[in-house]
């Protein structure tokens, strides 16, 4: 798949919660190539900051791309204070996306692993079930899900809908899928790779992980795989080339 470097348009930006940020940008070649669960890499303004940052894909529209994120250092801080008209560097699309399959599907997000189900929400064409977990009662994009299907959330601290984890809320609702398509910290997938086993469902997961080049040259972002890699010969797949979408069997978590 094709990808570009380019200098897009912020079209509007926003922030949603304490710390999370929602971003419009216009751009030449990459919302028409985009898929969902890809992610770009954005560059800064500082010419000592080499490396971009990787941030996914929240929604894909004609020649418009969404990213939501969170700020965590001085690249994303940086992103913050963009306003509509600035010119902001990014290249895309990168890594590849969800298999869209018509079968009854969980899609999990938690934390800033949910922006990217956003797009696969109005991606899929079958029963969707959306179970988002947050820490608290910041529940940033979880009315933009409702048109696609039912929400259901959990929270750390108990404040909105189920107290715990998406599996607390799955089991809390007794929901049951075929499939589950998931996105957010290790832990959750973890969980999610064992729950989906013992369930004998396909499970789909999204690797968050720090990411360097972002498109498989510098193996920064590797993780440990059952099959022997062949850039490498050892048991690692690249998260930004070959992920960030895995089957959850293809990966050890």
């Amino acid at each position: 798949m094709a990808k570009y470097k380019e200098t897009a348009i912020v079209l509007s930006q926003e922030q949603l919660s304490e710390d999370i940020f929602s971003m419009w940008i216009q751009t030449s070649h990459i919302a028409k190539e985009a898929i969902c669960g890809q992610f770009v890499s954005i560059y800064t303004k500082d010419g000592a900051k080499l490396l971009p940052r990787p941030i996914s894909l929240c929604e894909i529209e004609a020649d418009r791309i969404r990213i939501v994120y969170r700020v965590v250092g001085a690249g994303t801080k940086e992103f913050s204070a963009y306003q509509a008209g600035d010119p902001i560097e990014i290249m895309g699309p990168l890594g590849n996306g969800f298999p869209l399959k018509e079968k009854k599907a969980f899609l999990i997000g938690g934390g800033i692993g949910i922006p990217p189900m956003l797009q696969l929400a109005k991606s899929l064409n079958c029963e969707k079930q959306m179970v988002l977990g947050y820490r608290d009662a910041q529940l940033f994009l979880k009315k933009e899900f409702e048109p696609y299907g039912t929400v259901y959330v959990a929270t750390e601290d108990g404040s909105v809908g189920t107290k715990g984890n998406v599996l607390d809320a799955i089991a809390a609702n007794q929901l049951d899928a075929d499939i589950i398509y998931a996105c957010g910290p290790t832990p959750m997938l973890r969980a999610l790779k064992q729950y989906a086993k013992e369930q004998g469902m396909e499970c789909y997961i999204s690797l968050e992980e720090k990411m360097a080049c972002g498109i498989g040259a510098c193996l920064a972002c590797v993780c440990k795989s059952k099959e022997v890699d062949e850039h490498t010969h050892v048991h690692n797949k690249r998260i930004c080339k070959d992920g960030p979408v895995f089957a959850a069997e293809e990966v050890e978590l």
